[in-house]
């Protein structure tokens, strides 16, 4: 069977009339999304300030991960597809990066929606982690939490990180990209301030869902910050 391809959006809108537009589609961009041919998994998202797990939100970006049954599908969306024609005539800049899945555990939404083939050749890498807060431990995650972010911006690897999730607060994820998969494990494993929260967590189950995934990009679609993030 076919692993599935995987696409991560980012939107970057200008002016309080197309933020507020891009907001109310965390709710109303469902219904175009719900019945697309090849579209086996979705979330919108919305952004934090910063890199990595942040409080506050950054109101001028948005987030879209599609799962797809073939790149046709993927394409026809981005290029033919209503939803993203409205997306490109409100936001002033869109990323598209398109990826194979190559390791994956845990779950979102009950499930785990990528399917990994380890065979995929490449260096750069892409790594999702996502989790849901258990509600009681809300305090005590964000007290430890945002030190780490602040540490991913040392790593000579690293192309581009941001905080992403469903809900702020709660459900909260992170998107990164990275130049190879030895920097991306060098910033897992090596990282004082990762390991500190990996450590907590496991001590203190402060989720009640988790998920971590990662990718092997293949191709590139748009700009980002006026500048090509990926070769491809």
């Amino acid at each position: 069977m076919q692993s599935p391809i995987v696409t991560m959006t980012l939107l970057k809108y200008k002016g309080f009339p197309n933020k507020f537009w891009a907001f109310t589609m965390m709710q109303f961009a469902h219904k175009y999304l719900k019945n697309i041919s090849g579209l086996k998994f979705y979330k919108l998202m919305g952004t934090g300030s910063g890199n990595g797990f942040k409080v506050s939100a950054d109101f001028s970006t948005y987030a879209l991960l599609n799962v797809w049954e073939s790149e046709e599908q993927a394409n026809d969306f981005l290029d033919n597809g209503e939803l993203f024609k409205l997306y490109r005539k409100k936001s002033i800049e869109q990323f598209t990066v398109y990826m194979h899945p190559i390791k994956s555990h845990g779950l979102w939404s009950k499930q785990n929606p990528f399917k990994p083939d380890a065979d995929v050749p490449g260096d750069y890498t892409a790594v999702v982690t996502r989790a849901t807060i258990a509600t009681k431990h809300l305090i005590r995650f964000w007290r430890y939490v945002p030190g780490t972010s602040k540490t991913l911006e040392k790593y000579d690897g690293l192309v581009y990180a941001k905080g992403v999730g469903e809900w702020p607060i709660k459900q909260m994820a992170t998107f990164s990209l990275w130049k190879d998969e030895k920097s991306m494990l060098a910033y897992a494993y090596n990282n004082h301030e990762h390991m500190k929260v990996v450590k907590k967590t496991r001590e203190l189950n402060w989720y009640s869902e988790e998920l971590f995934a990662r990718f092997r990009p293949y191709k590139s679609i748009g700009t980002w910050q006026g500048k090509k993030l990926l070769p491809f």
